[in-house]
């Protein structure tokens, strides 16, 4: 969105109803509503709801999919992350004590015989709460609080291997872990296979990744998997051989036996396509680079 478009939607936005319409849609199991059913939770009158859902279709927010007599309304894929970010999104899931114990009860399981039980039990919670804090994390809270205290443990896991694993681990920070260290990420694990191990964080993740990224990687056949914006911890620092910055300033820790590297690139959130293209292939030089260096050492 340019600036003069994401005026006019904040302007759309600032209407009181609309902004209950979309927070209904964006807290929808499925991502989608019908407007009778809206009225119902809204307490609004029908005509009442499809007018001001007539007003954001023709903004472009939404999306109308005809099911017979009637339709559902979904958001609009190339605007979702923009309209989360205008709401302020502040939805959370409560911890679920049972969650939490069945994921430390898997990962103790995976971790017998290298962490007990306890520890295993922390970092699962932590994990929860730091992803909690996150607005657009609520519906898929248990399964990424799980991959990232997984993720956690494994770098725990490495710095406590003697003699470490062969294999070069590196780690991307940016801010928001959304853009350049993701698209940085994917390229250097597109490429490099198994013979470098790759983990991203960021000093102030976002809630999700950025479509603009994900776009921008699928043109060049880089596939994102599962990834997502997750918060910069002690552990995964430890863990990297090469420790590679992104316009997050001193937010990461210094240790001795690391080497530190600070691109200095343009953060693609807001760009228009033909500029994240640009920035994509200038990392994607600069990953082929450091792949190369990696393999030569």
């Amino acid at each position: 969105m340019d600036v003069a478009t994401d005026a006019t939607r904040l302007r759309v936005l600032a209407d009181p109803t609309r902004a209950k319409i979309l927070k209904q849609i964006l807290e929808s199991p499925d991502g989608r509503v019908q407007v009778g059913s809206m009225a119902d939770e809204l307490g609004l009158r029908q005509p009442t709801v499809s007018h001001h859902m007539k007003t954001l279709l023709d903004e472009g927010l939404v999306e109308r999919i005809p099911d017979g007599r009637k339709a559902w309304y979904s958001l609009a894929p190339e605007h979702a992350d923009r309209v989360g970010e205008m709401l302020g999104q502040q939805v959370r899931s409560v911890p679920d004590d049972a969650v939490i114990e069945r994921v430390s009860a898997d990962l103790s399981e995976r971790y017998r015989g290298t962490f007990g039980k306890e520890t295993v039990e922390r970092y699962v919670r932590e994990s929860y709460d730091l992803l909690s804090a996150r607005p657009g994390t609520d519906r898929y809270l248990p399964s990424l609080a799980a991959q990232f205290a997984a993720d956690r443990l494994d770098a725990l896991a490495r710095n406590s291997a003697h003699p470490a694993s062969g294999v070069p681990e590196v780690l991307f920070v940016c801010v928001q872990n959304a853009g350049r260290s993701q698209m940085a990420s994917a390229i250097l694990r597109h490429l490099g296979g198994d013979r470098v191990h790759v983990r991203t964080a960021g000093s102030e993740p976002a809630g999700q990744l950025r479509s603009s990224i994900v776009t921008a990687l699928d043109e060049i056949g880089v596939p994102v998997a599962g990834e997502y914006p997750k918060p910069l911890t002690d552990e995964v620092v430890r863990a990297a051989d090469v420790v590679i910055t992104m316009g997050c300033g001193d937010a990461c820790p210094v240790y001795p036996g690391r080497r530190y590297l600070d691109w200095d690139l343009d953060d693609p959130v807001g760009k228009p396509h033909t500029q994240v293209r640009r920035i994509r292939d200038d990392i994607e030089a600069r990953v082929r680079s450091l792949l190369a260096e990696l393999e030569s050492a």
